[in-house]
């Protein structure tokens, strides 16, 4: 019988943790005042042996990018937690961002110590208005009792927290997007470096981390490494907050082990199919990853490893269930109606692939189509595969790749007669 395994959504549950008040009852901040008077650069340590990897969607050792984090650059370091959660059937930062804040801002202090960041940023969707409310309470809140500020609990170090609202584009969720929109500039991906290096924000070194990934750094420092080692498995350590949606009976967040049964998850902590339907497809973790077949779901693991094998990717963890009845070829139409309408158009691929693409399949699904369209997309998404600057219009290329392969019967029955 599986469970959740609850080390970031430990107290989500409990009523009002939201406020420093009821969430310093259950340990909220215990990890501040020891670690502030200790070495930076053990926090750091932790996290590299932890083998805690970026829950934001790429799933990149997040200690190895901590370390790229300059310990003598004059000019002034930052974090910026990225919290623009615009994936579709992904919703697992807000759980946390309005059900237990201090656990980010606590993950924040410690991250920043660690780098050696005196201001902290949070980028945030700018749909989130309700859940950027309580986040601010929140931070207005941990000023008041020193947790944030000047002198933090008298240790000498200094730390200001700021929210920074996106306007709702899906492509600032990419790392380098989201520090041109802040530094005011239009969203677009930077070029990526030809060495490894930290980001830059008015070309400061920066580190960008996901909200899930710095939430889950108190428990590291409060209970060491090898208890997050202890959970998952060797490549993919530790737990992620599994987001569900689609044709289930109780879709939710569930905070599980990396490794646990992908059809398990979705029977136990899903209920099962919605209406007893048979289950079609998934797609795994998020709406930018190929999809699966029932078959492929059966024998799936949700940890980064196993779903690269199979061609598609964990992602962000949210996954999107779809049962018997589900028309593919709708359900691709309505994906790359999304994708069209979001790409920022730097890239002539993605701007154009994105657009013939949708507009292809609406073709086929009004009953015009022929073969020789359904080979057009199929050659489409290879022109737009690894010819951009962000793996935008290459995500986009599996997922019609992968709808047209596993599920082609469905776009021929519509082909024009």
């Amino acid at each position: 019988m599986i469970q959740e395994t609850k080390l970031v959504s430990r107290r989500f549950k409990i009523p009002k943790v939201y406020q420093l008040e009821t969430a310093l009852k259950y340990e909220a901040y215990d990890t501040i005042k020891e670690s502030l008077s200790q070495s930076p650069k053990r926090i750091t340590n932790l996290v590299v042996e932890s083998g805690l990897r970026g829950k934001g969607g790429g799933g990149a050792p997040a200690g190895t990018k901590w370390q790229l984090m300059p310990d003598d650059d004059p000019r002034p370091s930052y974090l910026v937690v990225n919290c623009d959660e615009s994936e579709p059937g992904t919703f697992k930062d807000r759980q946390i961002i309005s059900r237990d804040p201090h656990l980010l801002l606590e993950g924040m202090i410690l991250s920043s110590y660690a780098i050696g960041a005196n201001h902290a940023y949070i980028y945030i969707r700018g749909e989130y208005q309700s859940f950027e409310a309580i986040l601010q309470g929140a931070i207005d809140e941990a000023y008041e009792a020193s947790y944030l500020g000047k002198d933090i609990l008298g240790s000498g170090f200094d730390l200001d927290v700021t929210i920074h609202r996106g306007a709702g584009a899906y492509i600032c969720g990419e790392k380098s997007a989201l520090l041109e929109s802040m530094e005011g500039k239009r969203g677009h991906p930077r070029l990526k470096p030809k060495t490894k290096e930290p980001e830059w924000y008015f070309d400061n070194p920066t580190l960008v981390n996901n909200v899930e990934t710095i939430a889950s750094v108190p428990y590291i420092v409060k209970n060491g490494a090898d208890a997050y080692r202890q959970y998952g498995t060797e490549c993919s350590p530790g737990t992620l907050l599994f987001a569900m949606s689609g044709h289930v009976n109780r879709p939710g967040v569930y905070e599980v082990a990396f490794g646990t049964s992908m059809l398990e998850y979705i029977n136990h902590f899903g209920g099962g199919m919605r209406g007893d339907k048979k289950l079609k497809a998934l797609i795994p973790g998020g709406s930018s990853c190929p999809v699966l077949t029932a078959d492929e779901v059966s024998k799936a693991t949700l940890d980064y490893e196993t779903l690269q094998a199979m061609g598609s990717a964990l992602g962000t963890g949210g996954m999107i269930v779809m049962d018997e009845d589900t028309d593919m070829v709708e359900a691709l139409k309505n994906l790359l109606e999304f994708y069209h309408d979001e790409s920022c158009g730097q890239c002539t691929p993605c701007r154009e692939g994105t657009g013939w693409s949708d507009k292809l399949v609406g073709k086929i699904l009004s009953g015009k189509g022929t073969d020789k369209d359904i080979d057009k997309l199929l050659s489409l998404a290879d022109l737009m595969n690894g010819k951009t600057i962000c793996v935008f219009a290459p995500a986009v290329s599996g997922v019609i790749r992968s709808f047209i392969e596993k599920f082609r019967d469905e776009f021929v029955a519509k082909e024009q007669k």
